[in-house]
């Protein structure tokens, strides 16, 4: 598939957006944007591993911009959970996604490692770490190319390979939570071949929290934030709520504060599976070219039926 002048407008317009111009050097805002980032956080906090008592499985689909030829599709899938009893406190996870943004196809595999320490009865803390590989394929021939013999084109990036380190830190309880980190500390240079244009990933740092109240006995209320920061671009907010209906129905919003407002839905479908959809409304100018964005949500746990029922109120 190859991307036409007017696709390829909208394919930099997407670019500049993820990424941002700087000079010479194209710098990484933030990492995959996840609006269900509440369900699977070991996403981007390691410590999160082992945190719910059971393992777990889960799988994201994200299509952003649908309508925009070349937009994001990422694909996570995850698993955590404690080891046995012989190494109580100790948790492990494992994380690979799969990104394609035009011409690119991005790979990236990592581990995580947590250790719990109790701060009382009811409230525990989290340290963890990261530590992975990433992989990038970029085929230029997939673009129509107003210059052909501009050199930043002439050679694709095949299999190109990154070391990914991050850590974290998360403290909870069975009815709030809070934690910072940064996924991956390595600041990543995928053109530094080429002297004219350099595409750099930095590291992005997450502060990231939430709350269940119980309004009654069928009907508990979430409040959520997610803070991402990133040198050389704007500060990140999402917010959102959730309500959970008997334990079974979730509906929420949020706002990702000055480029989206987005609908969230979920579905407890049995003591093991919860699944999901969100959907994304630009409030920036590229929402006139694109149809909104869709993403997909499942969690499968694993567990004895009293340990699955511990779960409940927590839903994080």
């Amino acid at each position: 598939m190859k991307y036409n002048n007017q696709n390829l407008t909208l394919l930099l317009v997407i670019i500049c957006i993820l990424f941002g111009w700087d000079q010479n050097d194209l710098n990484a805002q933030q990492d995959t944007q996840y609006t269900q980032y509440m369900y699977a956080a070991n996403i981007i906090n390691p410590a999160y591993a082992g945190s719910r008592g059971v393992t777990t499985l889960t799988s994201q689909y994200r299509a952003q911009w649908t309508g925009i030829e070349g937009a994001p599709r990422t694909m996570n899938l995850s698993s955590s959970g404690p080891l046995d009893y012989r190494f109580e406190h100790m948790g492990l996870g494992v994380n690979i996604i799969y990104e394609t943004i035009g011409p690119s196809i991005e790979t990236a595999v990592a581990g995580d490692f947590s250790y719990q320490l109790y701060i009382d009865r009811y409230t525990f803390l989290n340290l963890g770490i990261k530590a992975g590989l990433e992989l990038i394929n970029v085929d230029y021939t997939k673009l129509e190319i107003y210059n052909s013999t501009d050199p930043t084109f002439q050679n694709n990036i095949v299999n190109r390979v990154s070391p990914i380190i991050g850590a974290g830190a998360y403290i909870y309880s069975d009815i709030w939570y809070a934690g910072i980190s940064v996924p991956d500390f390595l600041t990543t240079k995928y053109y530094n071949d080429i002297s004219v244009s350099t595409a750099k990933e930095r590291a992005n740092i997450y502060a990231m929290g939430g709350y269940v109240f119980e309004l009654n006995p069928y009907l508990k209320f979430k409040p959520t934030a997610l803070v991402k920061y990133v040198s050389g671009a704007p500060l990140g907010v999402d917010l959102s709520v959730n309500f959970l209906f008997n334990d079974i129905v979730t509906a929420g919003a949020s706002f990702r504060f000055t480029n989206a407002f987005s609908a969230i839905t979920g579905f407890q479908v049995n003591n093991n599976l919860f699944i999901g959809y969100s959907y994304d409304i630009d409030t920036t100018e590229i929402r006139q070219y694109n149809g909104g964005s869709h993403g997909l949500f499942m969690r499968f746990d694993i567990g004895t039926n009293r340990d699955l029922r511990l779960l409940t109120p927590r839903f994080f």
